[in-house]
Order: C-alpha cells, then sequence, then structure tokens
C-alpha cells in the first residue's frame, strides 16, 4: 500500500507525539463546569427557505465567553414529541461555514432533523468574541496559546459542539437514544470533540480529522495549508523554537487525540493514506486512542478530498441507530 507516512503495520500501533497536559481532564472538567452554568435558552427562527417535507430554523444561543452561535435546525414536518425523530450532529471543515440549507434536506428526508453549527468566528453567521493576549495574525488553532489555555480558541468551539448536542436532546421532538455527529476535517474533529464531551451521542463518524496531534504534522514538514498557522506562529513569535514544548503542550489541551478515550458512542472513521493537509498518523493517534466500538475505513489512493461511497456508509452508519422515519 502507498503511503506518504508511516507504514500501515506501525500507523496501527502509533500512540502520537503531542505532549498531554498533565492535567488535561481537570482542565475539560472544568470546561464543562463553566458550560454547564451558561443558561442562556436557545432562539429559533423560521428560516426564509423553506421545502416540502421539512421544517427549517435558524437557531442561535448564547456560547461560552457570551458569544452568540448559530446553526442551520431542519427537521421532518412530523417530527414531533409523539413521533419523536432521530438527529444528526453535522460540523463543516476549516475556515467554512454550514452550508447551504439543500445540503441537510437528503437527513430530513430519510427522517432525520439535522443541526449544521456554524463555526464561531469563520466563515458562517456565528459570533467569536473571545478577548486574548498574543498574536491575532492568523489561524485559529494558535489563538490564545500565549495567553491562559482556558482562552484556547478551539476549547470554545468544542465547547459550542457540546452545548449544541444538549440544546438539541432537550427538544421534545427528538429521540435522545438516536442522535448521531459526523463531519470531515475540522468537522471531523468536532464529531469527535463533540462525542468526548456530550457521551449520549450514540454514533460518530468522522472523515480525516484535523486538529489531532500537532507535533506530529510539525516533524512530517506539513505544518503548511489548514496548519500554516503553526509554522508562521514559530517564525514570529519563537524562531529558535526555544519554547517549543511549551507551546505544544500548549496545543494539548485542544488535541482530539487526548478526548478520544472519553467517546462512548460507535465511531465510524475514514483515512486517506496520502492526504497531507492531516497526515494518516495524526488520525491515527486519535482512532488507536477510541475505547469504543470502531471501525476504519481505509482509502489507499486517496487524500484530504471527497471519499467515495463514504457519505453513504455515513448514512447507513445513522441509519443503524434505529428506525429513522417520523410517521
Amino acid at each position: 500500500m502507498a503511503t506518504l507516512d508511516l507504514p500501515l503495520d506501525q500507523l496501527k500501533q502509533y500512540n502520537g507525539r503531542n505532549p498531554r497536559p498533565a492535567d488535561f481532564d481537570a482542565y475539560w472538567e472544568r470546561a464543562l463546569r463553566e458550560l454547564q452554568s451558561t443558561e442562556a435558552p436557545p432562539e429559533i427562527v423560521p428560516a426564509a427557505f423553506q421545502a416540502p417535507g421539512a421544517d427549517c430554523m435558524h437557531l442561535f444561543f448564547t456560547g461560552t465567553g457570551g458569544a452568540r452561535v448559530h446553526a442551520k435546525f431542519a427537521r421532518p414536518k412530523g417530527c414531533s414529541p409523539d413521533h419523536p425523530c432521530p438527529a444528526l450532529l453535522w460540523f463543516h471543515g476549516y475556515t467554512g461555514n454550514s452550508g447551504d440549507w439543500l445540503s441537510l434536506l437528503g437527513w430530513v428526508a430519510m427522517g432525520f432533523a439535522v443541526a449544521a453549527l456554524d463555526c464561531r468566528g469563520q466563515g458562517g453567521l456565528s459570533e467569536d468574541n473571545l478577548q486574548v493576549k498574543g498574536t491575532t495574525r492568523s489561524g485559529h488553532i494558535i489563538r490564545g496559546i500565549q495567553d491562559d489555555p482556558d482562552k484556547l480558541y478551539f476549547r470554545n468551539v468544542f465547547l459550542d459542539t457540546a452545548q449544541l448536542a444538549h440544546i438539541v436532546m432537550q427538544m421534545p421532538e427528538i429521540d435522545t437514544d438516536r442522535v448521531g455527529a459526523g463531519g470531515g476535517s475540522q468537522g471531523g474533529a468536532l464529531s469527535l470533540a463533540c462525542a468526548a464531551l456530550e457521551p449520549r451521542i450514540r454514533r460518530v463518524a468522522p472523515a480525516f480529522p484535523f486538529l489531532c496531534d500537532y507535533q506530529r504534522v510539525w516533524e512530517m514538514d506539513l505544518a503548511k495549508d489548514a496548519y500554516g498557522e503553526l509554522t508562521e506562529f514559530f517564525r514570529l513569535h519563537d524562531p529558535t523554537h526555544a519554547q517549543a514544548s511549551l507551546w505544544f503542550t500548549s496545543l494539548g489541551y485542544i488535541d482530539v487525540q487526548f478526548l478520544a478515550p472519553r467517546i462512548r458512542g460507535e465511531v465510524l472513521m475514514a483515512v486517506g493514506m496520502m492526504d497531507q493537509t492531516c497526515p494518516p498518523s495524526s488520525q491515527f493517534a486519535a482512532y488507536n486512542k477510541l475505547t469504543a466500538p470502531k471501525q476504519l475505513v481505509i482509502y489507499p489512493d486517496f487524500a484530504h478530498e471527497a471519499l467515495p461511497g463514504f457519505l453513504d456508509r455515513i448514512a447507513q452508519f445513522m441509519l443503524g441507530m434505529g428506525e429513522a422515519a417520523c410517521d
């Protein structure tokens, strides 16, 4: 099998390079307590876009730090407390947004309610009001790295995914036992983070997850494209790498590989073995730490791109949570 990374047998044993902060578990328990104190009710507004058989709505909620966070929410018209629907939480790629309404309707047609998050401060309607010390020249990965770890940008995005899950699961028309999460790249990472922070998530379907094993990406000289801000940060703020251990340890708080063991739901993951954006070893670092039931689909000749047939596999995987159709 062709690969730009370690041989497959070594990838299956690979355990990651990025340091794990000593207080990682306490960090996230503290973060979840903060999330629980965020009590403002969500606001649901009918969308201008509507389609036969679907109710399409904008969902706004107040996230950590007071940020106003947005998600598109669509559900089958038959969804009700008497006929609750399964739900899917969908997360977009880096710098993107929740996409067009049309992209949600296939799920609605299969009987799912679907919530698609706009990550704060990226390409959608969610607002990022976090004030941090240090560089804000570019990039979300390193935002807050020179400040308190509680101000890391992705800490708050990870919490937004869990808060969205809480909100959807509180809806009387949603079957709480049949809620899944998925996405690709950043969306893959966020689906894993969501399931780690909200253990009631039943099934998780990430494709080539981002935000894993930062030090490995840098050591492979692949800190470019989506990870390019790592190189820029070092060039501008630590050109001799005198504090490299400090920076990578700080990034460990938002390294999905260390959240993976918290996941209880079943995982279906895909990796392209020629991926130079999120190298396979960084993804295996997370996959190998999963203790929940899991399966991995390997695409030997594919990179960070659409993976033929994987969306269909996700659909069947999510339908397997139970009878999906709402009467």
